[in-house]
């Protein structure tokens, strides 16, 4: 239990401390207009208030993602925990803080554009494809899962391609209206559920005395999957997730002010790191451990683990949040994903989204491909969202390391992490069965090989660049 103590701390200071120190190195200006003023429009360019932009951000980037994520991750046993908190406090909120911010100071651009500025144009036109392909993916992914699970609760004349068509409906009005219609008005309510969720089954499993297993590097996955690369794949939400940079931009276009970035992106990320950290410490302490935890999971997944658990420790209650959010939270991750992609699709091309007609023209296509792949095995799609997530993780933190090496901030806030994902990412990809099938130790020796490569052209570029800015103060010397 002082593992899970001292994690819930170690994060809350993760956010005082290291949060604010991030933000002093990015440099808020209080008095400059954010793009939701300079740029509304009452589509996508929006101000909204605080608190609905944190809850709206909250659930943009969390939904189950740091619920079904921890809960598999916990099969790793406690090691989880460290890769949550510190993943969260110097990976995931400084990706958050770093790419939303820098949207706003480039008028609330997309995430692909955001790359080609700092990583160059055939990094961009590459990064296009892939981000777009990532959401249309993650809007797939977050239609079946809970379409399934309507089906099995409500008539049989409610069948699965009832709910499907439901749910792509929902996803279009939320694609295409007003940012403040439909997702400014529930998305906040669903938030709120949420954080209610996951506080209440956090405080249920010490005051009832549940054992939550204390930190041991030991790997417990039953199947002896390595610990790296896997772990740090399966906890992608609750740690870093490449798909977050994908929606900060959304918030970037409703912020009133920079100086709420760090509560907005920052902040999010770090309750997103409370809210993994308590589903990975209540699945091992309801189940008495790790064998308990993976016995259950084989049975009903990890969604029947979070029906369980509620029902047990809140109650109806319980089974009412267990519900919204199995239910509620992937549809509100799905409905985002392809509104960034209609918006990365209209900065690629360069279409104003003030007209319904322009709105139409480029969500059509997007839902046409996205019904397309639910006829695509789940498992599959799934394999490959979890390695493009945390690659695009990987591209954004260069992405924002450039930025501050350009305003000669600390760059290494965001070498560090974008080292040790590019580690994660290639070394996954090469032994993974939808990858290269390698060996676990050339797969390694072949991400750290990749990694250390493309820090020494970081630092080239580094080094490159503080001789052009020494010799700039020369020659202002000179001229003096």
């Amino acid at each position: 239990m002082y593992s899970f103590i001292f994690g819930i701390i170690l994060l809350v200071l993760g956010y005082i401390v290291y949060g604010k120190y991030v933000e002093k190195q990015f440099g808020v200006d209080e008095k400059r207009m954010t793009p939701a003023y300079t740029l509304q429009d009452g589509v996508d360019y929006v101000p909204m208030p605080t608190w609905k932009v944190y809850l709206i951000q909250l659930l943009n980037i969390a939904g189950l993602g740091p619920i079904f994520g921890a809960i598999q991750g916990a099969l790793f046993g406690p090691a989880a925990f460290l890769w949550i908190v510190f993943g969260s406090i110097f990976a995931g909120a400084v990706h958050d803080y770093l790419s939303g911010m820098i949207s706003i100071r480039h008028k609330g651009a997309s995430l692909s554009e955001i790359q080609g500025i700092y990583l160059g144009k055939k990094v961009q036109n590459v990064m296009r494809i892939f981000t777009i392909v990532l959401l249309v993916l993650v809007g797939v992914v977050f239609v079946t899962g809970p379409a399934k699970l309507l089906a099995a609760i409500t008539p049989s004349y409610m069948t699965l391609t009832f709910w499907v068509v439901v749910v792509f409906a929902y996803y279009f009005l939320a694609t295409i209206l007003p940012i403040d219609v439909v997702i400014g008005n529930l998305y906040p309510l669903f938030g709120i559920a949420l954080v209610v969720m996951a506080v209440g089954v956090g405080g249920g499993i010490i005051l009832k005395g549940y054992h939550i297993p204390e930190i041991t590097m030991a790997n417990l996955h039953p199947k002896k999957l390595p610990i790296f690369p896997m772990m740090f794949i399966t906890i992608a939400c609750g740690a870093i997730s490449g798909f977050h940079a994908t929606q900060s931009p959304l918030m970037a276009r409703c912020m009133k002010n920079e100086k709420y970035g760090r509560s907005v992106f920052y902040g999010a990320m770090i309750a997103e790191g409370v809210i993994a950290l308590v589903w990975a410490a209540a699945g091992m302490a309801f189940y008495k451990g790790v064998p308990g935890l993976a016995a259950v999971l084989g049975k009903v997944g990890p969604s029947g683990v979070v029906l369980e658990i509620t029902k047990t420790i809140l109650g109806p209650v319980g089974g009412v949040l267990a519900m919204l959010g199995v239910v509620a939270c992937p549809i509100t991750s799905g409905d985002t994903a392809f509104r960034g992609a209609r918006l990365m699709l209209a900065d690629m091309i360069k279409v104003p989204q003030d007209k319904i007609v322009k709105r139409l023209a480029l969500a059509l296509p997007l839902f046409a491909i996205g019904i397309a792949l639910t006829f695509i095995n789940f498992d599959i799609i799934w394999r490959y969202f979890a390695w493009a997530n945390q690659t695009l993780a990987m591209v954004t933190l260069w992405a924002t390391a450039v930025y501050l090496l350009k305003y000669n901030k600390n760059y290494w806030t965001a070498v560090i992490p974008a080292v040790f994902m590019s580690y994660v990412s290639v070394s996954y990809i090469m032994q993974a069965k939808e990858g290269f099938k390698m060996p676990a130790n050339i797969s390694n020796i072949i991400g750290l090989v990749v990694a250390g490569i493309l820090l020494v052209l970081f630092l080239t570029k580094a080094s490159s660049f503080a001789k052009t800015i020494e010799n700039v103060n020369e020659e202002v010397a000179t001229t003096k």
